[in-house]
C-alpha cells in the first residue's frame, strides 16, 4: 500500500531584529564588530574623562561590556517578539494588525513606538548592568562609572531594531 505524502514549504520572512536569536554566519561579523564598537566607546569615554591607562582599562572591561550589550539586545528583541505574538491576542483589531505588520515588515507609527520602547529597555539595561560591572573597578570613581555607562547606553543601544525588514528582503 503506497501513501501519498504532501510536502509543503512555506516562505519564512523573519523581522531583521529577530536574527540576533538565531546563531548563523552573520554572528561571525556581528560579534567582532560589536566588540570593536564597545571597546571604542569605552576607550573614548575613558580618554575624554582623563583616565590614565585608558587603553589597558578599556581592554580589560570590553569583553564584559560586549556580553552585557548582547544580553541587553536579546532582551529587547524578546520584548519585541512578545509584543508581536501577544498583539493579535490582546488587540484583535486594526491597531493590533498594524503593530504586527509594522514589527515584522514595514514600521508604522504604532510599531515605531513599540520599537523605541524596546530600544529604551535595552539601553537602560546596558546602563544599569555596565554601571554595576564597572563599580568593581577600584580605580574608577562613581562619576566616571556613571558617564562611561551612560555613553555605552546611548551609543550602543540596538538602533538596528528600526531597520525595516522590507529593506532587507526585497
Amino acid at each position: 500500500m503506497k501513501t501519498n505524502k504532501t510536502i509543503r514549504l512555506y516562505n519564512i520572512i523573519l523581522p531583521i531584529w529577530l536574527l540576533v536569536w538565531f546563531p548563523s554566519w552573520l554572528w561571525l561579523g556581528l560579534i567582532p564588530a560589536n566588540y570593536l564598537i564597545d571597546y571604542l566607546v569605552t576607550y573614548l569615554s575613558m580618554k575624554k574623562l582623563g583616565i590614565e591607562d585608558c587603553r589597558q582599562k578599556a581592554s580589560k572591561h570590553s569583553w564584559k561590556v560586549c556580553l552585557i550589550g548582547f544580553f541587553s539586545d536579546f532582551l529587547g528583541a524578546a520584548f519585541l517578539l512578545g509584543v508581536l505574538y501577544l498583539t493579535d491576542i490582546i488587540l484583535p483589531n486594526e491597531i493590533g494588525e498594524s503593530i504586527s505588520y509594522g514589527l515584522s515588515w514595514m514600521p508604522n507609527l504604532y510599531s515605531i513606538v513599540v520599537i523605541l520602547i524596546a530600544i529604551a529597555i535595552s539601553g537602560v539595561l546596558i546602563y544599569v548592568l555596565n554601571r554595576w560591572m564597572l563599580k568593581k573597578d577600584p580605580e574608577l570613581n562613581m562619576e566616571q562609572i556613571r558617564r562611561i555607562a551612560l555613553n555605552l547606553a546611548v551609543f550602543t543601544a540596538p538602533y538596528l531594531f528600526l531597520i525595516p525588514s522590507s529593506l532587507i528582503y526585497r
